[in-house]
């Protein structure tokens, strides 16, 4: 028996955006990712919000809903060059900011100013971060081998459109394919191209076998994988989480609804 993971309703691929500092051109960026039902995650802050061209709190919980509010520390140093003592400040301040606002647990963050190292990485668990998105970026479209180490597929400025081309165009159902583009929305403004992403949002949206997702849902989602629970001749598995998880089966999907366990 081959048993191999699926995105939601069997898909074998995934689209994700991440975009950081929460600057005023991210309402134009929100308004075209729900107009073309993309989702992302937004890395804020808190400790910057409403200052120069930086969203204020209020513009926060109604802007980003349906999509991620996530981590970017307090005030964005470089903390690699940190102490601990300031890592733990800025992120637990950050985060217990932006949860008292968005109402819901900020377990993820992107690196301010792409620093970080080995250090960082090891305090993040005990923080309660479960991802880390990094800046180099790969031009591939695989899953993260390390969630606190997570490399994105490419930054909007670099081969956008041949990457969301190639993207679309993958079709061997029996990998897994991650696209993950990253940026920051004033860059849209500097570089006067608005365009690329409305073009991005046309080619790429209300794909079928493409399922579109914040970083966080994506984390979830493979981690209830993970923590499924077979039998050992895999006759059966059990769902302890509370996520459905799908399932390709001798290429046959099923799907294992939260709390429940289905014979294979």
């Amino acid at each position: 028996m081959a048993i191999v993971m699926c995105f939601p309703e069997g898909r074998h691929k995934a689209l994700t955006l991440s975009y950081d500092d929460g600057r005023f051109a991210d309402r134009r960026l929100v308004e075209i990712f729900n107009r073309y039902g993309l989702k992302g995650s937004f890395h804020l802050n808190s400790g910057l919000l409403g200052s120069k061209d930086r969203l204020g709190e209020d513009d926060i919980k109604p802007l980003y809903a349906g999509h991620e509010v996530s981590a970017h520390t307090l005030t964005h140093p470089s903390i690699a060059r940190c102490p601990n003592a300031q890592i733990v400040q800025e992120v637990t301040e950050d985060r217990r900011n932006l949860e008292r606002i968005v109402g819901y647990t900020v377990r993820g963050m992107s690196y301010p100013n792409g620093s970080y190292n080995e250090r960082i990485k090891s305090l993040l668990p005990g923080l309660g971060i479960e991802y880390a998105r990094v800046v180099p970026s790969t031009g591939q479209y695989h899953m993260p081998e390390d969630w606190l180490e997570w490399q994105p597929t490419c930054h909007h400025n670099r081969d956008l459109m041949k990457h969301a081309e190639e993207f679309v165009s993958l079709h061997k159902t029996q990998h897994l394919y991650l696209m993950y583009v990253w940026g920051h929305s004033y860059e849209f403004d500097n570089d006067n191209n608005w365009e690329l992403m409305e073009q991005f949002g046309q080619f790429i949206s209300g794909k079928a076998d493409i399922w579109y997702c914040t970083n966080m849902e994506l984390v979830d989602y493979a981690k209830a994988f993970e923590n499924l629970r077979f039998a050992a001749d895999l006759s059966f598995v059990y769902n302890p989480t509370a996520i459905s998880v799908w399932l390709n089966v001798d290429g046959e999907v099923a799907v294992v609804k939260g709390g429940e366990q289905i014979s294979l």
